[in-house]
């Protein structure tokens, strides 16, 4: 089985970060590629930067396609660019974020999300709303930290999160905590330790996601709006999406 795990953004240390987590994680016989796209933010902390990934995370999928990759874990906590990263396979495609909040859902009544800044915070509020999760969810919580933080300055950016999650063990009246930055795939154990509750992060969780789905023989249906895109004329820097014909 060979997934391909996506970082949308360009920063070569977090795209080194999640890869190992996802492997740690993985079955054995479980490939893992963790790439990232060419080109786009150093980090996505916006809905600018989403719009702007998402392009590369297309472009991801779409060499994966090429190589016979057969599933893709999207490793931003926003899933940007997910639904259409589905219409271009029929592989199973995940998002992060979608993937802890199911695994959360399923081990505690209620979780908190502890994440980067706080307007990304919004962005998480956003995708409970659209993934039906609102009502297992108590609160959307800000460390404060830029995301390359978690990359530069490690240790204080530990240190915070850990303060902002036991803030919400004792605060929030919650089962558990999902953890809302792919950059974090590697804090996991040591989060859950010092807190005491079950830490989910949605590196791990979507891959595990994905062996499931490829185990029991589940992709991406092609009927209906998930169908593979009709071909048309691109021009310009996307001229090279006009050849874009399903591969499988």
């Amino acid at each position: 089985m060979h997934i391909r795990v996506i970082n949308p953004n360009t920063t070569a240390g977090m795209t080194a970060t999640i890869g190992e987590a996802a492997r740690r994680i993985a079955a054995p016989g479980t490939h893992i590629s963790a790439t990232q796209p060419d080109a786009g933010p150093v980090s996505i902390e916006s809905h600018f930067d989403e719009a702007i990934s998402a392009v590369g995370v297309l472009e991801e999928v779409l060499a994966g396609e090429r190589e016979g990759a057969d599933a893709y874990v999207i490793a931003c906590f926003g899933d940007p660019g997910l639904m259409a990263a589905r219409e271009l396979t029929r592989a199973p495609v995940i998002g992060i974020a979608e993937a802890a909040f199911h695994m959360a859902s399923l081990i505690s009544t209620r979780f908190s999300i502890v994440t980067t800044l706080g307007r990304t915070g919004i962005i998480a509020e956003h995708l409970l709303e659209q993934y039906g999760f609102r009502h297992h969810c108590r609160r959307v919580r800000a460390a404060e930290i830029p995301v390359l933080d978690l990359e530069e300055n490690g240790d204080a950016a530990l240190s915070r999160l850990i303060g902002e999650c036991r803030r919400a063990r004792d605060e929030d009246g919650i089962g558990a905590i999902v953890l809302g930055c792919g950059g974090m795939a590697d804090l996991t154990d040591e989060i859950a330790r010092e807190v005491g509750l079950p830490v989910v992060e949605g590196v791990t969780a979507a891959v595990k996601l994905t062996e499931a789905l490829v185990g029991l023989g589940l992709g991406t249906s092609k009927h209906g709006d998930l169908a593979f895109p009709r071909p048309k004329a691109f021009f310009g820097r996307f001229a090279h999406l006009s050849e874009l014909t399903p591969q499988r």
